[in-house]
């Protein structure tokens, strides 16, 4: 106690000075004291006790100067914070210091003053909440205060003050008397700031005490209220609203009435200006309230309207309260009428009208569009937009609009505290506060709204495998437990946007028309967006769909889309024309004149786009709860994609499109962007924000472009794939309701509306209807649907359709089909069937629905129930599209629409047709359904009945395809053709039925206009048919049953068998045959029976019907037939069968009980054809038969009797076929047919005939096989007659060359006679005459083919016959060789008639003969005859020698005439020829001529002598080689001949036989008048004295050619004549009796001319010929030795008689008859009956001709001339030439020595000179 004593006493020391010092008068003290005093009490060297005398002792000295004032403030606050229990009157002393000096009118006095006095005021305020901290108050300390409502309360010392200071400053501002403070007055505004701080720093502080409620309750409310209910004051009333925010933002609770009273207040205070607010409701006495007050209410609200609690507060509080204020609601109709109670000063944003659009905005419907009573606002707009040039400047200089940089205030009206009076309010700036506050309310509704709505719909705890939940539905408040406070607030969220979306809506769907900056116009946007994302997720439909429209209404301007769609499409590619400067001027500041022209097309500016933007946004987030909603929301987004396409057009895209994630409609054709004419000063341009605004601008307004709006709108329907099912469905629905609508609209009868076209459209239900009707051609609706005058080139909603399709179609596949496939499917349908919508669009639908029916298959799962079932399903709905209604019209859109379908059939089966269960009878009803339908075939005439070849006369029927140039028909053939060949791919899987409609459809499309697609049925798929069935048929069980499909098969192929168009047949014939052909073997005979009768034949039926019908119609037309298809289908019919029947005739088809009927059928078939059909076919006929004939030859012993019965039926038909071919060759010119031949059988072709005779070939082969003989001989004789008429059958119109080789007819007739048993009788005789003729064919058949077609002048084909007569001509050698031992050929007269005959043409036309070949170098006909011919002679003479009398005499006459006529043809033969050829060629062509004579010396000469030899043909002989010594030809004088040489003798028959031969004769009429003048001049001997003997002539003459050979003839008759052979002697002087007189004729002639001519020419020379002829006779002559008595028998009347031996001489006679019978029986007596002649020779006074010649006479000297030994030892040209003689030597020889040697030779003879 002592030390606390002293250590008071100490500081009271200590403290003295200083207090004394402050008491001092020197302002110099006092700031010392003050700074020692302060310093105290910052070291707390101050005791509590002192501090009352500070305080006192500061009182006293405050008058002082300016820094002593400062320094008491400074030391007051350091004093009261350092020395906290300074309670009750000292802290009421402390604070009036400050509040005195306050009042100071030093500025910097008052206001240290009164921050001194806020922190003074907050240090005893913040005592309270350490008082209560600590919690523990000496009960000394506490006092009982008297509340305001008369109640106390015991408070702790630092309550009091606060309690008491606080009254205080309550009592001041009120203007009353304090309690506490020593205080009279203190300035209202300077309380109100205090209270202010209070309020702001410890408002918790007065929650947690009453007294303090209390006093803000009962003294601070009424002075807050009297503030603002008096005259306005700035700084007072400024105060006052700040306080009331205050107490509104943290006291509404406990001061509900008040708050209430509050709020009502500044409603009314921001309604003040309204048009429906006056001044009594406004509780305003004082008039108007100015315009800052309405500021400081509107900034004070924008507070309060930021903070989303206190909103719901005030809803729970008083809105939600039954009777209470609405003030929630008044709230937002205050702001409502307050942003449009002044149009004018905001503007209209020209952006969201558009771009490119007109800007006549007058008119009340365009702006109404917003739901706003805006008109006086478009008036004035109209009027500014009609006003002058200068006027539109000057307004634009103060446009309107609000953007945070020119409406707001640099510093908010309610921080101006500073300010007496109110500052400078921008106009628009309360226009601001409102939009703000609108903004606010609407993000605290978002803010609290969407984080629970995330944690219960999205984030709730999920059970094991339940998917994420990505678009949620909407919340159901009933469903959240009720207590939940979170429940609580989301219901007063629901019930307030419920009450206030009207106002809300209308005050921002006015906002945002207005001309707001980018800043404000996100803002608002972004109110738009939160308002209608959080009805959305507090499942308020009607504000959320309100919204919706709002949106989009704003995102696509009606006037856009009426204006782009009268927007010419020609404008855009128009040239620009110059402008005004007034419309340039107007351009650049954004605005236009009225009505005018529109330059840019119409489009959606940068603020629409962000509409749309925030539309699709909000859709987006909503999709799980939209329902039937989306109607309008799809109607919006179509619009929106119409408009970024520019009209809807769309470039073309290919047949498919993948619609799927990612895609849209169509690419958009433009960006939509603002226009280069809006104003420059719209903030929110695209233009100026990217000139203006460098930095990133807000989300909501980047991404804009079209490209990135489509994309955004995608997206939406991308999302689908995240729906439920239920809300899935009503997407669908919607979209399908709006693709309904719209299709109505645009269709032609869109006034009735079109109804379902199939049952499945019922599935609708409550889904979209598609009977909507419109009201006009430009109806639209509420929501803003449209429709253009050009209908749109594609239906959005359709396209969007296959996107989301695509996208769940799991869902499609694995969901009940009523959530979407019903509906889906059932749409697409109605439009596609739906024949008054464009066809664009029809098409559209087509495109997506098959997109759809593709991908379903591909994502089936292939196990389970749900299988068949999917695929029924997909089948059914393509078949609605595939299959026509029985009514509708075929059009080029139907054809397109059922193409596209075929197209989809065709990628189902390409990529799941092998997982197909069911369906196959559909898609068989689809594929056939685009078949025509065929008529009857031809083949069904005859399927049931026997063959009928009668010909038809009516004109044929259609034929069984519908022949069509419809390119839509052919399309769709040709494309399900491609789906059946798919199908033909899973044949494994058929059924039985399934096979058989199967083969129905192949046929049907085997009937079709398209070849190859008829082709390929016919010819590969049903053969693939076919292979199928057969490898079911090795089940047993299963046997018959694919049997029977299988002659279905065959029955289906026969009907296309005859189509009109050759590959389909052809195909089809190939196939049928293929198939019996290779499953032949495994049919019962049964079945064989079938396929005769039931298919071969009838299709021979209708095959040759259809060829009949068209030669009947040729004829008519008197035109050949064109189409010779059809002979070659029956060709290959024929040759089907033929190999039909050569691989089972054996086998199958002959054990069949009608096998011999129908073989009868089929021979009778091929006859017909052989004869009425074209040539064609005659062939390939015969040869079908030819195959089946040798296919007989494997007949076992078991079917002899059917094949032997079989041939002879063959035969039958072959000798009526020859009959028709001898009636043919016989009676018609070679080449030409007609009416006039006799015959309507067309020509046969070679190749017919070939293939006849190898039928006979065949025929006879197989014959012999089963009876090892030959044919009768009458048979034989038929077979040889056809044969012959085949080989000259003349008419052919493919003659072949037969010149080198045989033609192939020539060879198989050869070939038939070969076959030919000689051994049997008479057989060799009938080859051989047979043969003989076709020897002389090329001589006497040969003819030029008559060709029509051919040019005359081109060179005519011939048929020549030599090669067959070359290789006939040593055929007849060998075969006479081989047969020559039989009489047979001599008696029936075969070897001269036809053999011998056959030889003598060529060898007597010898160089005239045609040329043996064309490229080779064979033997001329006529050396092959010769050599043939001779080879025969050298035999025919002994052989007929050895017969003797068998072979008659008149045979051996005839055959030796025949001889000789055949030498005589060969030595008379022309020969001029051979002149022209080289020397060398001329002797070998004489040297073979040589042949002749030699053979006539051997083989003839030898047996002429015979007595049964006539002696005519002796005689004959002789002139032949009479003829055939000539050298020169006779001149018209020849020297008489001797009387005593008799005419020769003419037989009997012969006197035709020399006319004709000398009419053969190449030497004219001139030798026959020459014969008769030797007959005549040669009478008697003894005339050489008469005149006529002397008459000569020095012509020359003309020479003969083959001079040797003249002389060889020469030869040959001295030799006949002469005794040198000794053989068989009295034949040869009968021989030579009957030739001498020849041989005397030749010699005279040369002789007597030579005599005759001499005496003429004197000493002119003769020619050489003449020359040497004359020696020749000469020394022939001499050397001539006759057999005794040869000359005399021949000068008897009977040579013959008395050719061997004569009568005696009679004595009797004269001498000279004595002399001259003895001398006629000499062996010279030749040179006797020349001897007048020889005299006449020697007499000749000159030079006689000499010549050199051969002799073998001994050399006897080295002189040339010839001595008498070699003129009688000279050779003969014949010797010379075949080297007879063994050495000779060259002499010279004259005509006298010769001439002398033979009157010698006549000397010796008479024996004169013995």
């Amino acid at each position: 106690m002592r030390h606390a004593v002293r250590r008071r006493a100490a500081v009271g020391r200590s403290l003295a000075p200083g207090v004394h010092g402050m008491r001092d008068e020197e302002a110099k003290v006092v700031a010392i004291s003050l700074g020692s005093l302060q310093r105290l009490i910052a070291l707390k060297a101050v005791p509590q006790s002192a501090v009352p005398v500070i305080v006192s002792t500061m009182g006293d000295c405050m008058n002082q100067g300016v820094d002593i004032q400062l320094r008491i403030l400074q030391t007051l606050l350091s004093l009261i914070t350092n020395f906290p229990a300074v309670h009750g009157e000292l802290l009421g002393d402390s604070l009036l210091l400050c509040f005195r000096l306050q009042e100071s009118r030093i500025a910097v006095v008052s206001s240290t003053a009164a921050a001194t006095l806020r922190q003074l005021v907050m240090f005893v305020v913040d005592k309270v909440v350490d008082e209560d901290r600590r919690d523990e108050v000496e009960v000394g300390t506490l006092a009982e205060m008297t509340l305001p409502d008369g109640s106390t309360k015991t408070l702790g010392p630092s309550a009091q003050d606060a309690f008491a200071v606080f009254e205080d400053l309550c009592l001041l501002a009120n203007a009353e008397r304090p309690r506490f403070l020593k205080l009279e007055v203190l300035r209202k505004t300077f309380a109100l700031e205090l209270i202010e701080s209070v309020l702001t720093n410890y408002h918790d502080l007065f929650r947690r005490h009453a007294e303090l409620l209390q006093l803000l309750q009962h003294h601070l409310c009424p002075l807050v209220l009297k503030a603002l209910s008096d005259r306005p004051s700035f700084p007072l009333t400024l105060r006052a609203t700040r306080v009331v925010f205050l107490l509104l933002k943290q006291f509404a609770l406990e001061l509900k009435m008040e708050a209430e009273v509050f709020l009502m207040l500044l409603i009314k205070i921001v309604g003040a200006e309204s048009g429906d607010v006056d001044a009594a409701e406004s509780g305003h006495l004082h008039g108007p309230r100015p315009l800052w007050m309405r500021v400081l209410a509107m900034e004070i609200m924008r507070g309060l309207c930021s903070d989303a609690e206190l909103m719901r507060n005030v809803w729970d509080r008083y809105d939600a309260e039954h009777g209470g204020s609405k003030v929630f609601t008044s709230l937002v109709s205050a702001l409502k009428r307050l942003v449009t109670e002044k149009p004018v000063l905001l503007g209209v944003g020209s952006q969201m009208f558009g771009v490119g659009v007109p800007t006549n905005a007058g008119s009340s419907s365009d702006v109404s569009s917003y739901g706003l009573d805006v008109g006086g606002v478009a008036g004035m707009v109209a009027n500014a937009a009609s006003a002058t040039v200068s006027g539109v400047a000057s307004m634009i200089g103060t446009e309107a609009g609000l953007s945070v940089q020119t409406s707001a205030m640099k510093l908010q009206c309610i921080d101006q505290l500073d300010k007496a009076d109110s500052p400078a309010i921008p106009e628009s700036y309360i226009y601001l506060l409102g939009v703000q506050c609108l903004v606010a309310l609407c993000e605290g509704f978002a803010s609290f709204t969407a984080p629970l709505y995330n944690n219960i719909m999205v984030q709730r705890p999920r059970a094991a495998g339940e998917p994420v939940v990505r678009a949620p539905p909407a919340l159901d408040l009933s469903s959240l437990p009720a207590d939940d406070p979170a429940t609580k607030q989301l219901r007063t969220v629901h019930d307030m946007i419920e009450s206030g979306w009207p106002g809300l809506l209308a005050a921002l769907s006015y906002v945002i028309s207005t001309n707001l900056s980018d800043e404000l116009f996100v803002d608002v946007l972004a109110s738009y967006q939160a308002l209608t994302t959080v009805a959305g997720m507090l499942a308020l439909p009607t504000p959320r769909d309100a919204f919706f429209t709002s949106l989009a209404r704003l995102a696509i301007p009606t006037r856009v889309l009426t204006s782009l769609d009268t927007f010419s499409s020609s404008s855009l590619g128009e040239p620009s024309t110059p402008r005004s400067a007034a419309s340039t001027i107007t351009e650049n500041f954004g605005l236009a004149l009225t009505g005018a022209a529109v330059t840019h097309p119409p489009g959606l500016s940068e603020r629409n786009m962000a509409c749309l933007k925030v539309l699709v946004a909000s859709a987006l987030f909503l999709a799980g709860s939209l329902g039937e909603s989306w109607f309008d929301i799809l109607e919006a987004l179509q619009n929106a994609d119409y408009v970024l396409t520019l009209r809807g057009a769309r470039p073309p895209t290919g047949k498919r499109s993948t619609i799927g994630p990612g895609t849209s409609g169509g690419p958009a054709s433009r960006t939509a962007s603002m226009s280069g004419s809006q104003s420059s000063s719209q903030i929110g341009s695209a233009g100026a924000s990217q000139q203006q605004q460098p930095q990133s601008r807000h989300p909501l307004l980047a991404d804009l472009d079209g490209e990135s709006m489509q994309h955004a709108i995608q997206r939406l329907f991308d999302a689908s794939k995240n729906m439920d099912d239920d809300a899935f469905r009503a997407f669908v629905n919607a979209l399908c309701k709006l693709s309904a609508a719209m299709i109505g609209m645009q269709s032609d009868d869109y006034d009735s509306g079109y109804p379902a076209e199939s049952d499945s459209v019922e599935d609708f239900g409550s889904s979209p209807t598609l009977s909507l009707h419109a009201d006009s051609a430009h109806r639209r609706r509420v929501s803003g649907i449209h429709l253009p005058r050009t209908p749109r080139s594609g239906d959005f909603g359709i396209s969007k359709l296959g996107g989301v399709a695509t996208l769940n179609i799991h869902r499609l596949i694995y969901r009940a089909p009523d959530i979407a496939w019903n509906t889906i499917t059932s749409h697409l349908l109605s439009v596609i069937r739906n024949s008054t919508a464009p066809a664009t669009i029809r098409i559209q639908a087509a495109r997506i629905l098959d997109d759809i029916l593709v991908v379903v298959p591909r994502n089936l799962s292939t196990s389970g129930e749900l299988q068949p079932k999917v695929q029924r399903r997909v089948l059914d709905v393509l078949a609605q599209q595939v299959i026509p209604e029985s009514a509708a019209p075929t059009t080029s859109t139907s054809v397109e629409l059922r193409r596209m379908g075929l197209e989809t059939l065709h990628q189902i089966l390409q990529a799941s047709g092998h997982t197909l269960v069911v369906g196959w009878e559909t898609i068989f009803e689809m594929l056939g359904s685009v078949c025509k339908p065929a008529v009857s075939s031809p083949v069904e005439a005859f399927a049931a009945s026997p063959a009928t070849l009668e010909t038809p006369r009516a004109k044929p029927p259609p034929l069984g395809y519908i022949n069509t140039p419809d390119k839509g028909y052919t399309s769709l053939v040709k494309i399900a053709f491609q789906s059946l060949t798919l199908v033909c791919d899973s044949l494994s899987q058929f059924s039985p039925e399934h096979l058989r409609l199967c083969i129905k459809t192949l046929g049907q499309f085997g009937r079709q206009a398209d070849t190859n697609i008829a082709l390929t049925a016919a010819e590969s798929l049903l053969w693939g048919v076919s292979d199928s069935i057969q490898a079911k048929r090795k089940d047993v069980e299963k046997e018959p049953e694919y049997s029977a499909l299988w002659m279905f098969l065959l029955l289906e192929l026969l009907g296309l068998c005859t189509d009109a168009r050759p590959e389909v047949r052809v195909g089809a014939i190939q196939t049928l045959f293929r198939s019996l052909q290779l499953y032949g073997a495994t049919l019962s005979l049964e079945t064989w029976d079938e396929c005769i009768w039931k298919v071969t034949f009838p299709l021979l039926d209708a095959i040759t019907a259809a060829i009949r019908q068209t030669q009947l119609l040729d004829i008519e037309a008197a035109s050949p037939s064109s189409d010779l298809q059809w002979d070659e289908s029956k060709i290959l019919a024929l040759q089907s069968i033929g190999s039909i029947f050569h691989d089972f005739l054996t086998s199958k088809i002959m054990w069949l009980e009608s096998f011999m009927k129908a073989w009868d059928v089929y021979v009778g078939h091929i006859q017909d054809s052989w004869l009425n059909d074209n040539r064609t076919i005659s062939a390939p006929a015969l040869r079908c038969l030819d195959k089946a004939i040798r296919a007989c030859e494997s007949a076992g012993d078991a079917l002899k009797s059917q094949t032997t019965e079989a041939l002879e039926r063959v035969w039958q038909a072959c000798d009526e076929v020859g009959g028709a071919v001898l009636k043919r060759g016989s009676g018609t010119p070679a080449g030409k047919t007609g009416p006039d031949s006799g015959s309507s059988i067309k020509p046969f072709t070679q190749e017919s005939l070939m293939a006849f005779v190898d039928v006979i070939k065949s025929t006879r082969s197989v014959g012999r096989r089963f009876d090892d003989q030959e044919w009768p001989l009458e048979r034989l004789n038929r077979l040889m007659v056809i044969l012959k008429g085949v080989v000259t059958y003349p008419s052919s119109p493919d003659f072949r060359p037969d010149i080198d080789a045989l033609s192939p007819v020539q060879a198989d007739v050869m070939e038939a006679i070969d076959s030919i048993d000689l051994a049997t009788p008479g057989a060799p005789s009938l080859v051989l005459r047979d043969l003989s003729e076709f020897a002389t064919l090329p001589f006497l058949a040969a003819f030029d083919v008559q060709d029509a077609a051919q040019p005359v002048s081109a060179p005519r084909k011939r048929v020549t016959y030599i090669a067959l007569s070359k290789k006939t001509m040593p055929m007849l050698v060998d075969l006479y060789l081989r047969f020559k031992g039989e009489s047979a050929i001599y008696v029936d007269g075969t070897l001269e008639r036809y053999s011998l005959y056959a030889y003598a043409i060529p060898i007597k036309l010898k160089y005239e003969c045609p040329a043996p070949s064309k490229f080779g170098k064979d033997l001329p006909l006529w050396k092959t005859a010769t050599t043939s011919f001779l080879r025969i002679v050298k035999e025919c003479g002994p052989q007929l020698k050895e017969f003797g009398e068998v072979v008659p005499d008149d045979h051996h006459e005839t055959i030796w005439r025949q001889v000789i006529e055949t030498f005589r043809g060969g030595v008379l033969a022309d020969c001029s020829t051979a002149d022209s050829f080289p020397l060398e060629v001329q002797e070998t062509e004489e040297n073979f001529d040589l042949a002749l004579i030699a053979a006539l010396e051997i083989d003839v000469v030898p047996y002429l002598g015979d007595a049964c030899i006539p002696d005519y043909l002796v005689s004959h002989l002789a002139k032949v080689l009479h003829q055939g010594s000539h050298l020169r030809e006779p001149g018209d004088y020849s020297p008489p001949s001797p009387a005593s040489i008799p005419e020769e003798p003419e037989p009997k028959g012969s006197k035709g036989k020399k006319s004709k031969d000398k009419t053969k004769d190449k030497k004219g009429d001139k030798d026959k008048d020459k014969g008769k003048r030797d007959s005549s001049d040669y009478e008697k001997v003894e005339k050489f004295g008469d005149a006529d003997f002397a008459v000569g002539s020095t012509e020359s003459g003309r020479f003969l050619p083959r001079e040797r050979f003249s002389y060889w003839c020469f030869d040959l008759l001295f030799l006949i004549c002469s005794d040198t052979a000794k053989d068989r002697t009295p034949s040869r002087k009968r021989v030579a009796a009957l030739c001498v007189s020849s041989l005397l004729e030749r010699c005279r002639a040369t002789l007597v001319g030579y005599v005759a001519d001499e005496a003429l020419r004197g000493n002119l020379p003769f020619p050489r010929v003449r020359e040497e002829e004359l020696l020749y006779v000469l020394q022939k002559l001499l050397n001539l030795q006759l057999w005794p008595g040869t000359l005399w028998a021949a000068l008897s009347d009977s040579p013959s008689k008395y050719c061997a031996e004569q009568p005696s001489i009679d004595g009797s006679l004269p001498p000279s008859q004595l002399i001259a019978d003895a001398v006629k029986r000499s062996t010279k007596a030749h040179l006797f009956h020349f001897y007048p002649i020889l005299c006449e020779i020697v007499a000749i006074p000159r030079k006689t001709p000499t010549a050199w010649v051969m002799t073998n006479a001994p050399r006897k000297s080295v002189s040339s001339e010839a001595s008498p030994e070699d003129a009688r030892r000279s050779m003969s040209w014949s010797q010379v030439a075949t080297g007879g003689a063994d050495e000779g030597h060259v002499v010279e020889l004259d005509t006298r020595t010769l001439v002398k040697e033979c009157l010698k030779e006549v000397g010796k003879e008479m024996g004169v000179g013995r």
